[in-house]
């Protein structure tokens, strides 16, 4: 909702509640209750009632008095508080205080500065004329008087000083000795989550209008693209931001896992999908000798020497049962499919200990073009479609070796 909805209605929502026991959402549950007719006494109807329930800790509004409802939404019964009445005069009276003091100081800032130039040194070159003209609207003689609205003196609030008591009312007798039944006293984050009210026992427990929750943005310090933006209604699951890296890296799949053993060279398939749509060329290498990213690897790997293509991603393609296949003049010993966007690889591994897990690693070298128009304005040396060659270090897990 708009910010000043929002601040009509104190930041909270009208129609969710908070659970006033352990500060879940509560929801509205529906019950059937039987009803006498006015016309027949006599005679009883089954009628619909809702009531507020905490799925949680099974808190319900019923547990302190509060009358069920014919409808599902709003109308739910709140205490008052006795002091609202001299909390809103104090608001009023210190916003007219605020306004006083502000006007104050725009008469101060608007006061007549005193004239410093000599009268003779004005009269010489001319400048007493043009000083002592009046200029339309400038004047400053009309902002003097600058108060408050008319009758707003009239209308002054007073309030009364608070009271100092000598005397406190004393504690009941048996304050000391009565037994304290913990699950009916109220803990401090309970109390502190109504200050207006702070009750004492659990039965005083009402519950609280829910929170506004607040979006933020979060933009690029480079290009100034929206990383995270707000979105107004909450049930929309749209995802409007485009520069993420899921959705330009290319994604590594395992496809199928022969059985391994130690020392043996097996054959495993991987699927690799452009999530792009323009063509995507990656190089698979091995980790060199002293990577410090290949501290998990406990089985040698082989990947392709070639280049892979990836053709670019097309959401209508998978429907399209008649669009003629793109020919990448595939090698059958490394390529052993390719769909759409998706192609599948073969990759020899030899696990290299004895027991554990068989844990691969190698370097996945990709193109990227950065395609989203820059906020602001690209210089004339810079080139806003350059290709950049992105290295993803890549960890894959096959499982456990068999004996």
């Amino acid at each position: 909702m708009p910010s000043a909805e929002a601040k009509l209605k104190k930041n909270r929502c009208a129609n969710c509640f908070d659970c006033p026991g352990c500060m879940h959402t509560l929801s509205t549950r529906a019950t059937s209750i039987s009803t006498q007719l006015p016309d027949d006494p006599a005679k009883t109807t089954m009628k619909k009632a809702y009531y507020l329930a905490c799925g949680f800790c099974r808190w319900t509004s019923r547990d302190v008095g509060m009358a069920d409802k014919s409808v599902a939404s709003g109308g739910w019964q709140e205490p008052e508080n006795p002091h609202t009445q001299r909390m809103n005069k104090l608001i009023e009276y210190y916003q007219q205080l605020a306004q006083k003091e502000k006007v104050e100081r725009d008469r101060k800032k608007l006061a007549r500065r005193r004239n410093y130039m000599p009268l003779a040194f004005s009269d010489k070159y001319g400048l007493g004329t043009r000083l002592q003209r009046p200029r339309a609207g400038a004047s400053i003689s009309t902002l003097a008087g600058l108060s408050l609205k008319e009758g707003e003196d009239q209308k002054e609030i007073k309030i009364e000083p608070a009271q100092a008591v000598d005397e406190v009312e004393p504690l009941p007798e048996d304050y000391y000795t009565r037994p304290v039944n913990l699950t009916e006293v109220t803990t401090l984050q309970q109390r502190l989550l109504q200050p207006d009210f702070q009750p004492v026992c659990a039965s005083q427990l009402y519950p609280r209008h829910k929170h506004l929750l607040i979006k933020r943005s979060l933009r690029c310090r480079k290009c100034e693209h929206n990383l995270s933006k707000p979105e107004f209604n909450p049930t929309s699951i749209k995802f409007k931001i485009q520069l993420v890296a899921v959705n330009y890296i290319p994604e590594v799949r395992i496809m199928s896992i022969p059985n391994l053993r130690y020392m043996k060279e097996s054959q495993v398939l991987l699927t690799l999908t452009n999530p792009v749509e323009n063509l995507t060329h990656v190089t698979l290498l091995e980790c060199e000798e002293g990577d410090a990213d290949d501290i998990n690897s406990t089985a040698k790997v082989v990947v392709p020497p070639k280049e892979l293509i990836l053709a670019g991603k097309d959401a209508a393609a998978e429907y399209d049962e008649l669009a003629e296949p793109q020919d990448f003049q595939d090698d059958p010993d490394i390529i052993a499919f390719r769909k759409a966007n998706k192609v599948g690889i073969f990759i020899k591994v030899t696990p290299q200990r004895e027991e554990g897990e068989v844990t691969v690693c190698f370097k996945m070298k990709h193109d990227f073009k950065n395609l989203a128009a820059p906020i602001r304005p690209i210089e004339e040396s810079d080139q806003g479609t350059e290709v950049i060659w992105l290295t993803q270090h890549v960890e894959l897990s096959l499982g456990p070796l068999l004996p």
